[in-house]
């Protein structure tokens, strides 16, 4: 593992977000959903793509707040443009399980 200075990690902003819609993405290689996540004021709403498919269903994933990188430049995938990346861990089965909050914080709160 490579050691980062504490610049290094500054320089990531990873922000708290609440999800507001997902949605297949059946264009997909892999199976994934589009999901769209408001990052507050200063950030706005940003879609994704997530392969999130084998850990949850669309209806349980509205409205949980969510970590994400936000200062990613936009990636093509597909017929979407991802705009942020959703952060989780892989779990013993493979499937990943995004990153949430224990308490609320407001959306585009970030990470320190």
């Amino acid at each position: 593992m490579e050691l980062i200075s504490w610049s290094d990690f500054e320089k990531v902003h990873i922000c708290a977000g609440t999800i507001l819609s997902v949605d297949e993405f059946p264009e997909a290689r892999k199976p994934a959903y589009i999901v769209r996540v408001d990052f507050g004021k200063e950030i706005g709403i940003k879609k994704t793509s997530a392969q999130i498919t084998d850990a949850y269903d669309v209806d349980e994933l509205v409205g949980k707040q969510i970590l994400g990188v936000v200062n990613f430049p936009s990636k093509q995938i597909g017929p979407i443009k991802s705009e942020f990346l959703l952060t989780g861990c892989t779990n013993v089965s493979g499937a990943v399980i995004i990153s949430t909050l224990e308490r609320a914080v407001p959306n585009g709160s970030r990470l320190h």
